[in-house]
């Protein structure tokens, strides 16, 4: 039987349940895209950047149990401009196939249009990298991608399939089926019942979860209540655990995090972490203290040791570990549950939580704005006017924090946000991927005006679709999170403000609505606006005259942490500069 490239690559996606691609079709991919133009199951989408088709792809992975994002790109060019993504998804762990065509290797020719080696670009970026030769090799090697993608720490995984093969036709045998996914890890039961143990003896346990643990919520919630366990979750995991149950306390837990997480784990003695790589973001630069009895379970054996030495390593799915962990407490000590009269989440621990989360909200709706959007005030109407299981799509930047220790995602809803990688310009883009995924779901994004600037023209081609988004821009006319790390060592902020942009004018270009939120009092119906406009079948652009004036506990906790981790001499000469400066603008 003689196929083409392209028919065998379209066969290979549609046998992986692949539902859509994202790019540019360029000379190199053209009959690519013509054969997933007639396929029954794949839609190729285009987008104005690829970098935007990178944070699409991310998101249908983060969000679909059914199918991951597939990027197709015209080599080098296309790669190069996607990198951004791809390096978000391989940071993040996000499965995401990357799909290029490559230069003619039937032509004895140098210099070749797109002639780059994009396996060595690709190196840092991607889990593996594949350049298929042979017709016969294309779906083996497709499938092949696909397993390394999805399996262990999922990743991107880049094909490369060269113009020729995708239109020539050539000899294949017999199509091989889609084999059948990995078993995960088992965990090691004497390293669970060490663990049990652990956690048994310990006076004030408590849990760190992240991205690794979001299918382990129920687990999570048990062990919690059962032990009295406070939780605090990283960056991209703060929707593994409900942020409306009491015991959980916030977004990390050392000189960074909210006062409720801060106080809960200060005098934790045995830790239980999973799904986590105690990163710098989740860990507010490394100030955080671990204690010695560390318990890490981890898919990946590799984040073992890498900051904080654990005393437990259980590499497993977090799902199959804490069950298994469940199941040996009970074993161990059936009637033991730390909790006051048999309510386990009504005693101490719960307590002092809901008392100093009520605390850090009063003092920030108590804030003076000075007639801009109180950041606390917008979130607490959001929150009010946001169905529980709405996915919520943030960018990075100032607006990044805010949301975390302001807007609790509830059970059953899901935040999709760039973290080690940290690419501005993922919310747009993520959000039309999310929404693509999840038709029936609400979908918004947060994000600054800066990275707003980077991908808004993608809000064209949801016009086009039209795809129910709300977009809230941040609007203060900087980089934000930079501008006040530059504003305290500084006392100057160069390159981070922001030329004037009218967002009535983006809104109108793109056939986007718009709404304009510029103070306290307009909070509720501007949101409810927002909610109206697109359920006509729209984006929506809500500018949000936002207050940045009050610090986050992040920003205030990751400054100081890394101010004290200076030698004592440049220290000095900071605080010395920072004062010279002022007292100059005074005069």
């Amino acid at each position: 039987m003689k196929k083409t490239g392209a028919e065998l690559l379209t066969h290979a996606l549609e046998q992986l349940g692949i539902r859509w691609t994202f790019g540019i079709p360029g000379v190199h991919t053209t009959e690519l895209y013509d054969a997933l133009d007639q396929s029954a199951h794949i839609t190729p989408l285009l987008v104005t950047h690829e970098g935007c088709a990178a944070f699409m792809a991310d998101a249908v992975s983060r969000t679909s149990n059914e199918t991951i994002g597939v990027l197709l790109l015209v080599p080098a060019a296309g790669l190069t401009h996607a990198a951004s993504g791809i390096g978000e998804a391989r940071l993040a762990g996000i499965p995401m196939l990357i799909l290029t065509g490559g230069i003619r290797t039937d032509l004895d020719k140098r210099y070749q249009l797109h002639d780059i080696d994009q396996l060595a670009l690709a190196a840092e970026l991607t889990k593996a990298a594949f350049r298929v030769l042979r017709h016969e090799d294309i779906v083996p090697t497709l499938f092949k991608a696909h397993q390394i993608a999805t399996s262990g720490e999922p990743g991107p995984v880049l094909v490369e399939l060269p113009v020729n093969l995708q239109l020539l036709a050539g000899e294949v045998g017999t199509l091989p089926e889609r084999p059948a996914p990995p078993l995960a890890p088992t965990p090691d039961q004497t390293a669970i019942e060490q663990a049990a143990r652990l956690l048994q003896a310990a006076k004030k346990p408590a849990l760190y979860v992240g991205w690794g643990a979001r299918q382990a919520i129920d687990c999570s919630i048990q062990l919690a209540e059962r032990l009295q366990m406070p939780v605090a979750t990283t960056l991209q995991g703060l929707a593994s655990f409900p942020a409306d149950h009491p015991l959980h306390a916030g977004f990390g837990f050392g000189a960074a995090a909210v006062p409720a997480a801060r106080n809960a784990f200060q005098q934790c003695d045995c830790l239980l972490a999973v799904g986590v790589r105690f990163a710098e973001v989740a860990t507010g630069s490394y100030g955080i203290k671990v204690p010695r009895q560390l318990i890490h379970i981890d898919i990946n054996p590799q984040v073992f040791d890498a900051n904080y030495p654990a005393q437990v390593k259980i590499t497993a799915d977090a799902s199959q570990a804490l069950q298994a962990l469940l199941d040996t407490l009970h074993a161990q000590a059936p009637s033991t549950v730390r909790s006051a009269a048999g309510n386990p989440t009504n005693g101490s621990v719960a307590l002092a939580i809901a008392r100093d989360k009520q605390a850090y909200q009063q003092s920030w709706l108590a804030h003076d704005s000075k007639g801009r959007v109180n950041p606390a005030r917008f979130f607490a109407a959001l929150r009010q006017q946001s169905k529980n299981d709405a996915i919520t799509v943030v960018d990075d930047g100032n607006h990044t924090y805010l949301t975390a220790e302001l807007f609790p995602i509830q059970r059953g809803g899901q935040l999709l946000v760039p973290t080690d990688f940290n690419a501005m310009g993922y919310a747009i883009p993520a959000a039309m991927g999310a929404r693509l995924a999840n038709p029936h779901r609400e979908v918004f994004a947060i994000v600054g005006d800066g990275a707003f600037l980077m991908s808004c023209m993608e809000l064209a081609h949801a016009s086009a679709r039209r795809m129910p988004l709300i977009i809230y821009v941040f609007r203060d006319g900087a980089l934000a999170q930079i501008s006040q790390a530059q504003d305290l060592p500084y006392n100057r902020k160069p390159c981070t403000q922001l030329p004037p942009v009218d967002l009535s004018a983006v809104a109108q270009a793109t056939g986007a609505a718009y709404v304009s939120l510029t103070n306290d009092a307009q909070t509720v119906s501007a949101i409810a606006r927002a909610n109206e406009l697109a359920a006509t079948g729209r984006p929506v652009i809500v500018d949000v005259a936002i207050d940045y004036s009050k610090r986050t506990a992040f920003t205030i906790g990751i400054l100081k942490t890394n101010f004290a981790r200076l030698p004592l001499g440049q220290r000095a000469r900071m605080v010395m500069r920072a004062l010279k400066r002022r007292a100059g603008r005074r005069n």
